[in-house]
């Protein structure tokens, strides 16, 4: 999942082709359905992601009783309205009329917390939990952002890799070569310096001894010199999402593919580059497919995340979306951090029935 940041952003305003009532609001590369003549192109308001949890007294003010996705009715999710895809809510709230939005744009000021909205935490399948460890010495995975609301990530022309983006659940596994020690945990987990304890039930750890991860890792840490070694995987199959790209995790060991590498050596954390991760893994572990190498074109990025599937190599259903890495890993001062961003697919986002377990 991406960091939530409720911002004020300025508006481009474009046509509804199939409602004469509506237009669409452009932030960065999304849009999003609004009232027509609301705003105009220029006008600043206030962007809401999707996985945003709204508080009743904002649903209510919006008008969006009873309209929200989620148990509770209260979750920003991206829908079709007259056949096209609006993702994120784009409004101006009342607690919010005395504000200069252009100014809180340029602040890069967020409005989360004065607006009560926090980030959807989606549920934890039983299979997917386990007893847990203080772990501080995790080399844990970092939340991506989404290339819609950073467009700006990377230049035009850049040298980039994509790569299919997989549903299922991020499983981070960090080796240490001087105890020869491993250590398993979800990004969730993860993030909060927690390790799941060894597990044979466990669904991460049962992914990581079927493909030999552990092994891997240690002979990384040996070819690279390094004192610590993380595999980042995604872990799929029927009985992890509802996508389950012809795999069955619940005979045998899960589903495994590789989606990046982080080596570190005299103290310093590195990410292998795209094409320095393929030559060190070779065909020792499965890696998630390569879409696309060449110079950087937003609308090629966003064309390749749509489509069928390419895992099984079947097309047996549609694609999540993709990965986006710069060739070279490199520092990006428009996130803060890696030069990576995602793109997720309209259709994956509007299908039904889908599973969201992180």
């Amino acid at each position: 999942m991406s960091t939530l940041r409720v911002s004020a952003e300025r508006l481009t305003i474009h046509e509804h082709p199939n409602a004469d009532a509506l237009e669409l609001a452009q932030v960065g590369l999304y849009r999003a359905v609004v009232a027509k003549g609301a705003f105009r192109t220029g006008d600043f308001a206030v962007y809401i992601p999707e996985q945003s949890v709204l508080p009743d007294a904002l649903i209510d003010e919006l008008g969006l009783t009873g309209r929200l996705a989620g148990s509770a009715h209260n979750r920003v999710k991206a829908i079709r309205l007259r056949g096209e895809l609006s993702q994120g809510l784009v409004c101006v709230p009342k607690s919010l009329a005395g504000v200069d939005l252009a100014r809180a744009a340029g602040d890069e000021e967020d409005f989360a917390e004065r607006l009560g909205i926090v980030k959807w935490v989606p549920p934890v399948p039983v299979s997917m939990s386990g007893d847990v460890e203080s772990a501080p010495d995790l080399l844990p995975w970092i939340d991506i952002e989404h290339l819609q609301r950073y467009p700006d990530v990377f230049a035009p022309g850049e040298p980039v890799v994509v790569t299919e983006k997989l549903h299922g659940t991020a499983c981070a596994l960090t080796y240490h070569a001087g105890s020869g020690t491993t250590q398993v945990t979800s990004k969730g987990l993860g993030s909060q310096g927690l390790a799941l304890k060894d597990d044979g039930k466990n669904l991460y750890w049962r992914a990581v001894r079927a493909h030999g991860v552990p092994e891997a890792a240690a002979r990384l840490a040996q070819a690279f010199g390094a004192t610590r070694v993380g595999v980042f995987g995604e872990v799929y199959g029927a009985g992890v999402q509802d996508l389950a790209y012809g795999a069955d995790a619940r005979r045998g060991g899960p589903a495994y593919a590789v989606f990046d590498v982080a080596v570190e050596a005299g103290g310093q954390v590195r990410w292998l580059d795209p094409a320095e991760t393929a030559k060190a893994l070779g065909e020792e572990l499965p890696r998630v497919p390569e879409l696309y190498a060449g110079p950087f074109d937003a609308g090629r990025i966003l064309e390749l995340a749509t489509g069928r599937e390419t895992v099984s190599g079947r097309d047996l259903h549609l694609r999540e979306g993709v990965v986006v890495r710069a060739r070279t890993d490199r520092w990006s001062p428009e996130l803060g951090g890696r030069a990576i961003a995602k793109v997720v697919s309209g259709a994956y986002l509007t299908r039904k029935g889908g599973t969201e377990y992180e």
